[in-house]
């Protein structure tokens, strides 16, 4: 299907990137900033500074002082937050349409003016913020270090995706406050930003606005481009295996390089996992879970990244007194039935419903619909990629699916990681 999307797509002259989609069925307007700086963008010997912003974005700026800029977002009646990934940091808030002025200020502010509010006590305020966030969410929960052992062990060195975006607490700690300013003075200008507004406001007030507000801040220009992240198949099967970490039950996860978001290769690749693990009659937990009882859950997808080459993954956690051996032979047989026959006319039917209602509600709000424009802006050039990305997807047929999983989800393109039971106290 395509969506038939009425958009405005306008550039400022400082750059500022200003997509505007009416909708007048409720009193509100989603605000989104998409920066195209992630991860991926960072530094060898300077990692995590992407995930550090989202946290020094809220602490202030010139004319908001400490964290006043969520008290006076909420004070309005908005939600508000911001996320780091490996291509992209954004920020949203979803306001009253009578508050989005309040909004776009806050924006405008924090983009033009942000380094007047950190100093050398906010940088070592969040820094710490940072290390307990990945206390809590990394090093002290099981399976915690799964993702960052999976992207080290995918990915060789020097590769901008082998970290997380978390980064490297070590290189935080050494950086020091002119690293961080230099940061934010390289990646946080209008030309490297879109902003999305959805909602009760009409395309002329939008980027009258956006004029208004952002249309001071200069442009900078010059971007530094990220490293090549272009990289084939794994030459050899790879395995880690983690051993004395306080986990409840085995796992196991297979990850496959894939192509980029974008292409058809990785739409054909993530149906071909959906066939696989998505819902109870899926090729493998019907087997594993339904069957043979051998595991609580499987799961699968793609880890959709556009910098050359993403992931595709398997992922399961074993019952009690079942064997990771066992279980990993049958997928690997499952595998290769599935490369030599390909999917049903029902079941690609299946996943194909599937994911045409998970897209449909990923914009069936104001906030999704900002979010997914703000998205193919920046990782596609495009906005109104969200009217056609669906149709491309469900355009995939069993055949390209078939061989996409012949070639890709293969033996040899394959990274291992299994976690094991602590062994018993003697």
């Amino acid at each position: 299907m395509s969506l038939q999307l009425a958009l405005t797509d306008t550039r400022l002259a400082n750059g500022l990137r200003v997509v505007v989609h009416s909708d007048h069925t409720s009193p509100v307007v989603a605000v989104n900033v998409w920066y195209g700086v992630g991860s991926r963008h960072e530094q060898l010997h300077r990692t995590g500074f992407a995930h550090l912003f989202e946290h020094l974005m809220f602490q202030g700026s010139r004319q908001v002082k400490g964290t006043d800029h969520f008290s006076i977002l909420q004070g309005v009646g908005a939600t508000l937050n911001g996320t780091t990934s490996f291509d992209r940091t954004n920020y949203f808030e979803t306001v009253p349409s009578h508050a989005v002025e309040v909004a776009l200020w806050l924006e405008a502010d924090r983009m033009g003016s942000l380094l007047e509010a950190v100093n050398q006590e906010s940088l070592d305020n969040q820094r710490d913020v940072v290390k307990n966030e990945r206390r809590q969410r990394y090093d002290n929960v099981p399976y915690g270090t799964a993702w960052e052992r999976i992207f080290a062990g995918v990915f060789p060195d020097g590769h901008p995706y082998q970290h997380m975006p978390i980064g490297s607490m070590e290189h935080l700690d050494a950086a020091s406050l002119d690293d961080v300013h230099a940061f934010f003075t390289s990646w946080y200008a209008p030309d490297n930003a879109v902003l999305s507004l959805v909602g009760d406001i009409t395309p002329d007030d939008g980027l009258a606005l956006a004029e208004r507000y952002f249309g001071g801040i200069a442009a900078k220009g010059g971007f530094e481009a990220a490293r090549d992240g272009v990289i084939g198949p794994i030459d050899a099967p790879l395995r880690v295996e983690v051993r004395g970490e306080n986990v409840p039950s085995e796992a196991l996860y297979i990850v496959f390089r894939v192509p980029a978001d974008g292409t058809a290769d990785c739409d054909a690749v993530e149906l071909a996992l959906m066939v696989l693990t998505e819902g109870a009659s899926s090729r493998l937990v019907t087997r594993l879970v339904r069957e043979d009882k051998t595991a609580q859950f499987v799961s699968g997808g793609v880890q959709r990244l556009i910098g050359g080459t993403g992931l595709g993954l398997l992922t399961l956690r074993t019952m009690p007194g079942a064997e990771l051996a066992d279980l990993e032979a049958v997928i690997a047989a499952e595998l290769a039935r599935f490369a030599a026959e390909g999917p049903t006319e029902l079941e690609l039917e299946r996943v194909r419903a599937q994911s045409e209602r998970a897209f449909l509600d990923s914009i069936s709000t104001v906030e999704g619909l900002a979010d997914q424009l703000g998205r193919n802006a920046t990782l596609f050039d495009d906005p109104g990629r969200v009217s056609t990305a669906l149709a491309s997807l469900l355009a995939v047929d069993a055949e390209a699916v078939r061989e996409a999983a012949a070639r890709l989800l293969t033996p040899q393109n394959q990274f291992v990681l299994t976690y094991h039971l602590p062994e018993a106290a003697a």
